[in-house]
């Protein structure tokens, strides 16, 4: 019996678990550890999925179709939020224009407008003329964006998002990062179907330490 276990106990600590042993994603190739694990802002119960991203950029614009769909397959036990990127100043516009439509409440409805806008129609959307046009279209008022684009509010997001960004050391978008502890892209994993899935394991790999 000791045999066995000790067998056992040897297999554990060269393969790993059984889940990361079948997988074909590897750790260090496909996604990377935090170290430290981050906090998250979620529940202890929940794991969550927090994309990293620019409406400026190219490729999260291609992405966010993957991810508006398996976000409608998402578990209750499973909170997706973004987190705008704000390396620079335009990219600090267009997060200011994501938290102010998060303060809103036209997030849901304007989302994916604010990509098509920019990457169809070339309207770079950094314009506070162009803002307030735009959001016009949505039912806000050229007051009420203004004094919301400039709020107290949306400068205390603006904080946190570049304190999370640089504690998940990230250098691109888009990027994901699961429950503070795992961080990947579609270039480590493969492709947007295939981040999507190591997404998926990452999740199945904290549900079950919880």
């Amino acid at each position: 019996m000791n045999k066995i276990l000790n067998t056992l106990l040897i297999g554990l600590i060269f393969f790993g678990p059984a889940n990361a042993q079948n997988s074909e994603f590897v750790l260090g190739t496909h996604y990377q550890r935090l170290s430290p694990t981050q906090p998250t802002s979620s529940s202890p119960d929940q794991v969550e999925v927090a994309e990293i991203f620019w409406y400026g950029c190219p490729h999260c614009y291609t992405f966010d179709p993957y991810l508006e769909n398996w976000k409608e397959t998402l578990a209750e036990d499973v909170n997706f939020i973004r987190i705008p990127a704000v390396w620079n100043n335009v990219l600090q516009t267009h997060a200011k224009v994501y938290f102010t439509a998060e303060l809103l409440d036209v997030i849901d409805d304007v989302h994916t407008p604010i990509f098509r806008e920019i990457h169809v129609n070339r309207n770079m959307l950094t314009e506070t003329n162009a803002l307030v046009d735009f959001f016009a279209q949505y039912g806000v008022m050229p007051d009420e964006f203004n004094q919301t684009f400039e709020s107290f509010a949306v400068f205390t997001r603006m904080q946190r998002a570049d304190e999370l960004s640089r504690r998940y050391r990230i250098s691109s978008v888009p990027t994901v990062v699961v429950n503070g502890k795992y961080v990947t892209n579609a270039t480590m994993a493969g492709d947007y179907p295939d981040l999507l899935r190591l997404v998926d394991e990452l999740v199945a790999m904290e549900r079950a330490e919880q």
